[in-house]
């Protein structure tokens, strides 16, 4: 079982694909219930994507098995500081380490960009993406904004 993981433009056709499936777990786990795709739609719609492209920031694909199955964003927020979003293994595709190495590289981008310090929300419900961050690291902090849907912060020094 192989993982590659590479930066790649997020609105490539793997990249949006990986994007729109991120939103439709998060916001059908919200819920409760299935996101149609027109909730989707919306959802995705002005939702701030064009910062994880250089300058403002960067998105990788993980690729398992050559398929496209995982993808993580990083936004530049200041100097030393940068924002990790997006992060998304599909269920086929979890338990594989796919996670884990997603991390890794955005963390190594991170790095050559001068970024010192990687921060996080994420919400109650999100377990499993609370247990990746404390496994790789990241330690839960007061919060450092307020917006919606944020219930549980992480930072990590690189």
């Amino acid at each position: 079982m192989t993982w590659t993981v590479t930066p790649e433009r997020f609105d490539s056709p793997d990249a949006a694909a990986l994007r729109r499936d991120y939103y439709d777990e998060v916001a059908s786990r919200y819920w409760g219930r299935p996101a149609t795709a027109e909730e989707i739609d919306e959802g995705l719609t002005d939702d701030g994507s064009e910062q994880l492209a250089p300058p403002a920031g960067e998105f990788v694909v993980g690729r398992f098995e050559g398929r496209a199955a995982a993808c993580a964003g990083l936004i530049l927020l200041d100097a030393g500081v940068a924002e990790l979003t997006r992060v998304y293994v599909r269920p086929e595709a979890r338990g594989t380490g796919g996670g884990g190495l997603l991390l890794t590289a955005v963390e190594s981008l991170a790095s050559a960009l001068g970024v010192r310090q990687i921060r996080l929300d994420t919400r109650h419900d999100l377990v499993e993406a609370r247990g990746l961050y404390a496994k790789h690291g990241y330690r839960e902090v007061p919060a450092f904004h307020r917006r919606p849907y944020a219930e549980h912060w992480f930072a990590k020094e690189l």
